[in-house]
């Protein structure tokens, strides 16, 4: 819904029509794009070029219009919808009211809205750009609120949204070193850090139960996406496990992939995973990768779940009451 690639919302709801009847879940990045535009193009006129605008280009009703829009058009013909990286108080004060509706809808949040805010965007020079993704890192307030959320269930999964731009001329600056904000490549690696932070910050602070930890990580998405051979520890299952150390202090720095920095640097951290198996094989060894090419295996996926999740035609479209025209699948 947002970039130079968004879709209107007759093309959102053909998208919505062909997936439902699949058993697809149609994921959306809400953030109004009309919106957006009209921020960054009055930013840009009065001169205002640097990192730091990215902030105040996306402002946070340009996200909750979005997903007020996304929730009523699928629930318009009752098809599953996953809303991406909610960023937002409002956004996600919406997933949960339609939760509370039976609608067919989920959500995730990401790291980079729980730990960082928009003043990593005003760091010196175009450091700030690191920290550049869509939507926004915004303020503790919103912090706070999205953990409060997490706590109640808003969230099925905290993902990372891992977008995995060098600060180089490659990646970040491939429009060149003094880009504005506009131009300069959009999102932060996260994927590594991900699960560290959420079980530093919310398990070892007592902000959830490990329980829930292994949800938001794993258990919930695999039920979600139907990959039933995952996300539980039982007879029969793969044995995809994670040996964590839960005690172990250290401050993130470097991290495996081949990104040049990492947005959490410095940040202290407790609990990390030291073993990890995949179908009983393991894969890590005291943190270090031992895989090998060829061990990864495609797993076919069940149709997506909605145990829960009685939803709703919109009256309208059910040929029971609107005189017995068939509209949508």
């Amino acid at each position: 819904m947002t970039y130079d690639i968004s879709i209107d919302d007759g093309q959102f709801l053909d998208i919505l029509s062909v997936a439902k009847p699949h058993g697809a879940i149609t994921m959306v990045h809400a953030e109004n794009k009309q919106m957006i535009a009209w921020a960054t193009d009055r930013l840009l006129e009065g001169g205002h070029t640097a990192p730091k605008f990215h902030a105040p280009s996306r402002p946070a009703m340009a996200e909750v219009e979005a997903i007020h829009r996304a929730i009523s058009l699928a629930g318009m013909i009752d098809a599953p919808l996953f809303i991406v990286h909610v960023s937002t108080p409002g956004g996600a004060d919406l997933v949960r009211k339609a939760h509370k509706k039976g609608a067919k809808v989920w959500a995730e949040t990401c790291p980079q809205y729980l730990f960082l805010t928009a003043d990593d965007l005003d760091r010196p020079g175009m450091e700030g750009a690191k920290f550049i993704c869509s939507p926004p890192v915004r303020d503790h307030g919103t912090q706070d609120a999205l953990w409060r959320h997490i706590q109640m269930g808003t969230f099925t999964v905290v993902s990372s949204d891992h977008a995995p731009y060098r600060a180089d001329e490659t990646g970040k600056f491939h429009v060149g070193p003094d880009a504005p904000f506009n131009k300069i490549a959009n999102g932060m690696p996260g994927i590594e850090m991900r699960l560290p932070m959420l079980f530093s910050e919310g398990v070892v602070k007592g902000r959830i139960p490990l329980g829930q930890f292994v949800g938001l990580s794993s258990t919930n998405a695999a039920r979600l996406y139907g990959i039933g051979s995952k996300g539980d520890i039982a007879v029969g299952l793969d044995a995809d496990l994670a040996v964590w150390d839960p005690t172990e202090e250290w401050v993130a720095g470097d991290t495996q992939d081949n990104v040049d920095y990492n947005p959490f640097e410095g940040m202290r951290i407790t609990g990390r995973p030291v073993t990890v198996l995949t179908r009983g094989n393991r894969i890590v060894e005291n943190g270090t990768l031992i895989a090998k090419p060829g061990d990864g295996r495609f797993i076919p996926r069940d149709p997506v779940d909605l145990t829960g999740r009685p939803g709703g035609t919109a009256p309208e479209l059910d040929p029971a009451t609107n005189f017995g025209a068939e509209i949508a699948p």
